[in-house]
């Protein structure tokens, strides 16, 4: 009676374990450059996009210090944090997605 109930979890597992053998390959689709052109573009908006960002927090930061703004001061700090953030992710963006890519091929 065990072995009845054990044999389809064990097939179970066993299903679960397979590897179907799919890895990425470049050039298998056609216009991956465009793809590829795309996203550059795109990056390069946001990054465009957060140093706008950054000079009004900026300036918005140093307007509310010298004002006596505490509100302003707090916002312009906020955004400045938050627009170093951004840059962050997006400079790092394909660091971290090629690391947990390669992080990934490795789970077994």
């Amino acid at each position: 009676m065990f072995t009845s109930v054990s044999a389809p979890v064990t097939h179970r597992l066993v299903q679960l374990a397979y590897n179907p053998g799919i890895t990425p390959q470049s050039g298998g689709l056609p216009g991956l450059p465009v793809l590829k052109n795309v996203i550059s573009s795109i990056n390069l908006f946001g990054i465009v996009a957060i140093v706008g960002a950054l000079a009004v927090s900026l300036a918005a930061w140093a307007w509310g210090h010298y004002t006596g703004g505490h509100q302003a001061e707090a916002n312009g700090k906020k955004g400045a944090v938050v627009s170093t953030g951004c840059a962050l992710g997006l400079g790092a963006a394909n660091g971290i997605v090629s690391f947990f890519s390669a992080l990934g091929t490795q789970v077994h």
